[in-house]
C-alpha cells in the first residue's frame, strides 16, 4: 500500500495472524489499539469455533461489534433524553428563582 496521501502514515498491524498495512491521518497508537482489540475478539471467537474459517470468524466479529454499537447507541440516546429532561427541569427552576428575586424591592 503506497503512502501517497499527504499527512497520512502507515501503520502495520496483525489480525488473526495476518499482517496488514493501514493508512491513518490520526494517531497511529489508536489504530494499533483498535486492531489489537479486533484481533483479541477474533482470536476469542476462533478459540470457541476452532473449525471456523477466517471469513466466518470475521463475520461473527462484525456481528458482535454491531451489537455492541447498537447497545451503546441506545444507551447514549437514553442518556441524552435524561439530560434534556434535567435541563428543562433546571431551566424551570432557574426561571422560578429569577422571578422570585425580581419581586423583592
Amino acid at each position: 500500500m503506497e503512502n501517497s496521501a499527504p499527512g497520512r502514515q502507515q501503520v502495520r498491524v496483525t489480525i488473526l495472524s495476518r499482517p496488514y498495512t493501514l493508512l491513518t491521518s490520526g494517531d497511529a497508537r489508536e489504530v494499533e489499539e483498535v486492531a489489537a482489540s479486533v484481533n483479541e475478539l477474533m482470536l476469542s471467537i476462533a478459540a470457541k469455533a476452532p473449525n471456523a474459517d477466517s471469513t466466518r470468524i470475521a463475520v461473527l466479529a462484525c456481528l458482535h461489534l454491531a451489537d455492541r454499537l447498537r447497545t451503546l447507541e441506545s444507551d447514549l440516546s437514553q442518556l441524552k433524553q435524561r439530560v434534556d429532561r434535567k435541563s428543562e427541569e433546571f431551566a424551570g427552576m432557574l426561571e422560578q428563582l429569577i422571578e422570585g428575586t425580581g419581586e423583592r424591592p
